[in-house]
């Protein structure tokens, strides 16, 4: 960095003599400790950025046992301000290893530098039983200031020699100083480089540029009244030491190396230079989406040198993330990445697990809901793989844990996130946790982060529809009932929390458990929401009376540099959240920094089973939520369906959509529609499977009138579905009458068991996926709903990514060979075995999704007969029987055949076969649906709903 022209050059010496400088042996001196190696050596080099020294006192911070060399490539010839004499600056040109980086200095810079260096071996020389006691130079000569180098002039007058051997001998002099580790990890030396602890950082790629600046405050532009514009009058100077990464930028506090802020790139990045766009003379002006900051330099060419480096250096590495890719996502399209696919929670949490334990550096965690006491590997024998219980052994082992919650408004949830926030970060001082938004300072009321996203290292995250929370976890037998291998009469006995203080070795209880479910994650959400979730080993609901409700969910995991998009991701969430929250403005709460994707394809593991594919991150996000808007999950869902050539299948939580301009905006029933009419017009076989929960996941009995969530959700559910003129089967029977029975299907998923007591019971399964799979080829999966607050971006923070496949096999669709995608049409297998039951009937063909024989005579008729064996026996709510409440409360007051007739009951529940069940698309269709104005839920505006 240029400093300010020196008033007193005399006190500076006036020719430079590295002979002064002269120690007896240099390569003993590469054993002098510092003060951090003790601290630092057993940590990966990135694990730097968390240890973090002023910059007076870093240490080391050159690569052991790699030299530095110096090239000085050229010199520019300038005036400054009044004077007439020209001045000369010189291109100083480093190399260390695989980092390269060049700096301009003054003459008078080099002088500058020989004074402290001399100054420094003075000093040290002084000291007793110092390391420099052996140096071959007398006291007497090292306080000389002017021992004669006759090759190189004073000051900068260019006469007496020419300028080249000058800028030769300036090396000479550069290159002996560096030889020596005495000098080069001294301050001055590390400050005129322009090297820090952060330089030389593999995973934080290319050296970069760095220097000391001044700063300007303020300039935020993050929603809500924390940054009210108030730095725009009042404003204060700092001095930071600057340092210019691949993809982000940032300043640290000189004095206590404490990173103050972190900026990165992104497709709002530009630069400006000038009085007039900066407000002060030789400012800089950088600006992302979400702030401007105003830099102050010593003069003209130090700004425009400054402001071109950081330029050029953003457009050339950073170029991925200085412009919107494809669907307007902020990440493009990573090939040959390594992706798996998790249907259920047991397969997923087993896996995030096992990563978790392989991580060596950073943990980040965000989740709608995280239950810190959940067990990621059942039947749970002891708490070795309880959630809290891993994070604590990673903590210790030095990993850095970031999490970041959901906060949400605990009078409308009940997650208490407050308590998951305590029970984490008593664990470990490793271990952080932040939640947001601050309702009121944000202006966010309605909204939430729905993300799931577990990164490990920054170079495996697993993410989906799955939370690390209660309910989550189920494999493919969806049971019922969970009493282990324990005496019924104490199927809903309380067990005791294991204190986190003790040791881990201690017996927890567990030893003889055979539950799958423990506490509060024997669950059924309609029967009855979650309650006292800081007590989480006691049972809420009657194990003996009352079934689980299964959790069907899709998760999935990536490598390389589709996960560090997504780790970037959380890194911009994480930093957003530091910066407009006042409590987390301290240490305590570091910024963190995005690894390079340079080194992304060098995981330190993989998770096995991976398949190698096209992977994009997609998101939706806005201002409040991440800093800049995105919704190109709801773009990507609109161009998938469009451009489909065979089918679409769609697993989702939610079904709200067919835009009206009014109460839904987003278009994806739309793109249903409009390429159902297309495949009719060109006369080609198409199918559209649609698999959602049979009722929405609130508590209510709707059976008795309650539930007016849930007949909310309903209305909008069944206004996209079929009723109105904006419905899909509306518009479709507008155009082509009952043919759209040949297009698209509507489906629910339904389990039977027996309770303790032998009763015969049913539950539906809960549908908590978010995928879409398209023609054997793509898929989507991710945390977002088919409804306006996951797709439209302004609502809820949601992540997804786009599998798309680059291996094929030989398939068949349409009766015809077809060369299908391995990752997508794997998953399409596992999901159509699974919910028909297939592997139990060899007779089933479940390889072609489309022929007639598959969609009418398996899927179809099966989904029918289910259906009608469960009302008979059960009288399920919901059905088509019930259209309106006064019918469904006659219906539910007769007794069902399973308690009138058992064993009838139980011969045609052997009918039985796989989950799928019809959609009644006819329930309660004669009655309007949405709350009574007088109610809680009336009061609700309708975008919360949609």
């Amino acid at each position: 960095m240029l400093g300010p022209e020196s008033t007193e050059s005399s006190l500076l010496p006036s020719q430079l003599d590295h002979a002064i400088l002269d120690i007896e042996d240099g390569d003993e001196l590469d054993n002098i400790r510092y003060e951090d190696d003790n601290e630092t050596s057993f940590l990966s080099p990135f694990m730097v950025v968390y240890n973090l020294k002023p910059l007076k006192h870093q240490g080391q911070v050159f690569l052991r046992g790699v030299p530095v060399t110096v090239r000085i490539e050229g010199t520019e010839r300038y005036t400054s301000g009044s004077k007439v004499r020209t001045s000369t600056l010189y291109s100083v040109r480093l190399t260390h290893g695989d980092f390269t980086w060049t700096v301009k200095k003054k003459f008078k810079h080099f002088q500058e530098l020989h004074r402290d260096l001399l100054r420094h071996k003075i000093f040290m020389s002084l000291l007793p039983l110092n390391p420099l006691s052996r140096f071959s130079a007398p006291r007497a000569q090292a306080q000389t200031t002017s021992a004669e180098i006759p090759s190189l002039p004073r000051g900068t007058n260019d006469s007496s020699r020419r300028t080249s051997s000058k800028q030769k001998h300036l090396e000479e002099y550069l290159n002996a100083l560096l030889a020596k580790a005495f000098y080069r990890n001294y301050h001055a030396m590390k400050e005129f480089l322009d090297v820090s602890s952060l330089s030389f950082i593999p995973d934080l790629g290319p050296k970069g540029l760095e220097g000391m600046i001044l700063k300007r405050s303020g300039g935020h532009r993050i929603q809500g009244l924390n940054c009210a514009g108030r730095h725009q009058i009042c404003y204060q100077w700092s001095k930071r030491w600057l340092v210019v990464k691949d993809s982000f930028l940032l300043y640290m506090k000189p004095e206590s190396g404490i990173i103050s802020f972190v900026l990165l790139f992104d497709p709002g990045f530009s630069i400006q230079m000038g009085k007039k766009a900066t407000e002060t003379k030789y400012g800089v002006r950088i600006e992302n989406f979400s702030r401007t900051l105003i830099l102050k330099c010593s003069s003209y060419r130090q700004a425009r040198w400054w402001g071109q480096e950081i330029n050029d250096l953003a457009h050339k590495e950073g170029s991925d993330f200085m412009k919107m890719h494809r669907y307007e996502s902020f990440a493009p399209v990573r090939e040959k990445t390594l992706a798996k696919w998790f249907v259920n929670g047991a397969g997923y949490f087993a896996a995030v697990a096992e990563a978790l334990v392989q991580a060596k550096e950073e943990i980040f965690i965000t989740d709608w809901w995280l239950s810190p006491e959940v067990h990621m590997i059942r039947p749970a024998k002891s708490d070795e793989w309880r959630l809290d219980i891993v994070l604590k052994r990673k903590a210790e082992q030095g990993v850095r844990i970031c999490v970041l919650l959901f906060k949400e408004v605990e009078l409308a949830l009940g997650i208490n996130s407050g308590y998951s926030k305590r029970a984490l970060m008593l664990l470990h001082p490793n271990i952080k946790v932040m939640r947001h938004p601050d309702h009121v300072s944000s202006i966010v009321f309605l909204w939430a982060h729905h993300e799931k996203l577990v990164v490990i290292d920054q170079s495996v995250a697993f993410l989906g529809g799955l939370d690390l929370a209660y309910g989550r976890w189920d494999n493919h037998d969806y049971q019922l009932t969970d009493l282990g291998a324990s005496d019924p009469k104490n199927g809903s006995a309380e067990m005791e929390p294991t204190n986190l203080t003790e040791d881990l070795s201690a017996p927890s209880g567990l030893e003889q458990n055979e539950q799958l479910w423990l506490g509060k994650d024997y669950s059924n959400l309609i029967f009855k929401d979650w309650v006292q979730l800081d007590k989480p080993f006691e049972d809420f609901i009657d194990r003996l009376k009352n079934p689980r409700m299964p959790w069907r969910d899709i998760g999935v995991v990536i490598h390389g540099t589709a996960a560090r998009d997504i780790a970037r991701h959380f890194i911009q969430r994480w930093n957003i959240t530091k910066t407009v929250k006042a409590k987390y403005y301290g240490p305590a709460y570091p910024y963190l920094l995005p690894k390079s994707h340079t080194t992304a394809e060098k995981p330190t593991f993989t998770v096995p089973g991976g398949q190698a594919a096209s992977v994009q991150v997609l998101r939706s996000v806005d201002r409040w939520s991440a800093g800049s808007y995105e919704c190109s999950i709801l773009n990507a869902y609109i161009h998938c369906i469009a451009e489909s050539q065979h089918y679409v299948y769609i697993e989702n939580q939610f079904f709200i959509s067919c835009a009206d301009g009014k109460t839904v905006h987003n278009r994806i029933g739309d793109s249903i529609v409009e390429r159902i009419l297309r495949a009719h017009r060109e006369g080609k076989t198409f199918r559209v499977f649609v698999v959602i929960p049979l009722l929405p996941g609130f508590e209510g009995n709707i059976s008795m009138g309650g539930g007016n969530s849930i007949q909310a959700i309903l209305h909008f559910t069944y206004r996209t579905i079929c009723r109105g003129d904006a419905s899909i089967l509306s518009r479709l029977k507008a155009h082509i009458g009952d043919e759209w029975k040949n297009y698209i299907s509507f489906c629910g998923l339904r389990k039977h068991g027996h309770l303790p007591d032998s009763s015969l019971i049913t539950e539906l399964v809960y549908i908590h996926s978010k995928m879409l799979i398209v023609d054997d080829r793509k898929v989507i999966i991710g945390s977002a709903n088919i409804n306006d607050r996951s797709m439209m971006g302004k609502r809820d923070s949601e992540l997804a990514v786009l599998v798309e496949d680059t291996e094929t096999l030989t398939s068949v669709m349409d009766g015809k060979p077809y060369q299908a995608g391995r990752f997508a049409r794997s998953l399409r297998l596992n999901c159509f075995r699974l919910l028909l039951q297939a592997d139990a009937d060899p007779s089933m063909d479940v390889m072609d999704p489309v022929c007639d024989s598959f969609f009418h005579k398996v899927w179809n008729d099966t989904a029918a007969a289910n259906a009608a064996v469960y009302d008979q026996v059960f009288r399920c709510v919901p059905s088509n029987s019930m259209q309106t409440h006064r019918a469904l409360r006659e219906y539910s007051t007769v007794e069902n055949l399973a308690t009138v007739s058992p064993e009838l009951a139980q011969e045609l529940l052997g009918r039985i076969r796989g989950l799928l069940v019809e959609f009644p698309l006819y329930f309660l269709s004669e009655e309007y649906l949405l709350p009574p104005l007088n109610s809680k839920e009336g009061v609700i505006p309708v975008e919360v709903w949609t």
